[in-house]
C-alpha cells in the first residue's frame, strides 16, 4: 500500500513538472531569438555606419541600395576599409546566427524599401532581418514581429 501511495506522489510531481520543463525550454529559445536577432540587426547597423563614414575602400554606393549590405554574406566575408587606424577586410559577422525556432540560418529579409508588413524581400538590400518561424511567443506576440 505505501508503494503505491509514494508511486501516485511521485506521478502527480513529474506530470507538474513536464508542462514547466518545456516553457522552459521555449522561454530559452525566445531568448536566443532575441540575442540571434540583435547580433544581426548590429552588424547591420555598423555596416551603415561605415559607408556613411566613407570606411569602405573603392565601393560605389548606389543612391537606391541606402547605405546597406546588399545581402547577409557580405558581413560575415567582410570588406576592404580605408580607415587610417584599421586598414585591411572589416568583418561585421563571424557566421550567421542559426534561427532557434527554425532551426536553420534562413533568415527572413527586408529591403530598405520594403514595407514592414512584407513577407517578400525587394532584394536590393538587407535593411531588417526577422524570423519566418510562424509561431507564437510566451507573451502572445507572434515571433515573425520581433
Amino acid at each position: 500500500m505505501e508503494l503505491l501511495v509514494v508511486s501516485a506522489i511521485l506521478l502527480i510531481l513529474a506530470s507538474a513538472i513536464a508542462p514547466l520543463s518545456s516553457v522552459t525550454m521555449q522561454r530559452q529559445r525566445e531568448t536566443e531569438l532575441r540575442r540571434s536577432l540583435r547580433e544581426l540587426r548590429t552588424a547591420i547597423d555598423e555596416y551603415k555606419d561605415a559607408v556613411d563614414l566613407g570606411l569602405i575602400a573603392g565601393m560605389d554606393i548606389d543612391i537606391s541600395n541606402a547605405g546597406y549590405p546588399p545581402n547577409l554574406e557580405l558581413l560575415v566575408e567582410g570588406i576592404e576599409t580605408t580607415d587610417q587606424a584599421n586598414t585591411g577586410r572589416r568583418r561585421f559577422l563571424r557566421r550567421i546566427p542559426v534561427d532557434p525556432m527554425t532551426k536553420t540560418a534562413d533568415w527572413g529579409l527586408r529591403a530598405y524599401e520594403d514595407d514592414p508588413s512584407d513577407s517578400i524581400w525587394g532584394g536590393e538590400n538587407v535593411y531588417d532581418v526577422y524570423t519566418t518561424s510562424r509561431g507564437t511567443a510566451l507573451d502572445g506576440s507572434l515571433y515573425r514581429d520581433w
